[in-house]
């Protein structure tokens, strides 16, 4: 069973929860570490991803370690195709849709895509749209934020990856966002696709967590939160209230 098909066989039951870690901002065996006790709280999936600057030799250790420590989906989640380790598990192949660079929509991809496809390396295609404020993701994929009350855009863009065949859509506030994206615009979107919607950033208590879930997410994403506090309370109960 590949990952995709584990995702989807797992949202048959239940919503899920993500954590993105950032090879680049510990050691890797620290990375495992935090990836081991993530699990034990209930995680589903580990996603690596978010510095421009991580080294390949980095990258690949930090994918080793965690592997070595748990038994779930290891996914790169890419801002580069440089930033691959044929080590994980699965690779996001996703496309940053509201970007005003043709790099982010189709360019690094393409540089990627013939690696990707000799390496047997999971390929998961993903629309990524990046909400107000965006964040570091916003400014580094040169994006045309949607705004928070936009609901036509968001839409538009959501249905637009579905029908170009994305098997995910993923709404994105941005790393260490003040505010997650709004529970009205997560509802739109999800009645308006018919395939798995992810929803990150700026989702920094279980309240905010519930809301995401009850108004349609099924994957919840965190990682500002585990890489300034840890594994702790606060991060098993936002677990639990996704699971609840």
């Amino acid at each position: 069973m590949n990952v995709m098909e584990i995702i989807c066989n797992k949202l048959e039951t239940q919503k899920l929860h993500m954590t993105l870690l950032d090879p680049d901002d510990q050691e890797p065996s620290v990375a495992a570490r935090i990836a081991s006790e993530a699990v034990a709280v209930g995680t589903d999936a580990i996603m690596l991803g978010g510095s421009t600057g991580v080294t390949q030799e980095i990258l690949d250790e930090t994918v080793i370690a965690i592997k070595s420590s748990v038994d779930i989906p290891v996914i790169l989640f890419p801002t580069e195709a440089k930033a691959i380790s044929l080590m994980a598990d699965a690779i996001y192949f996703m496309s940053l849709l509201n970007s005003r660079n043709p790099k982010f929509l189709l360019g690094e991809q393409m540089k990627a895509a013939a690696l990707i496809k000799k390496s047997g390396l999971e390929p998961i295609s993903m629309g990524y749209i990046i909400v107000e404020p965006g964040m570091r993701a916003g400014m580094v994929g040169e994006a045309e934020l949607i705004r928070r009350d936009d609901m036509k855009t968001a839409i538009g863009y959501s249905v637009a990856g579905e029908l170009l065949g994305m098997k995910l859509i993923y709404l994105e506030a941005g790393s260490g966002a003040p505010e997650p994206v709004p529970s009205a615009l997560i509802q739109g979107v999800r009645k308006a696709i018919d395939i798995p919607l992810i929803v990150g950033g700026g989702i920094r208590s279980p309240e905010q967590a519930s809301a995401a879930i009850k108004a349609g997410a099924d994957i919840i994403v965190t990682g500002t939160i585990v890489e300034e506090e840890g594994i702790t309370e606060k991060f098993r109960n936002i677990v639990k209230a996704i699971k609840a």
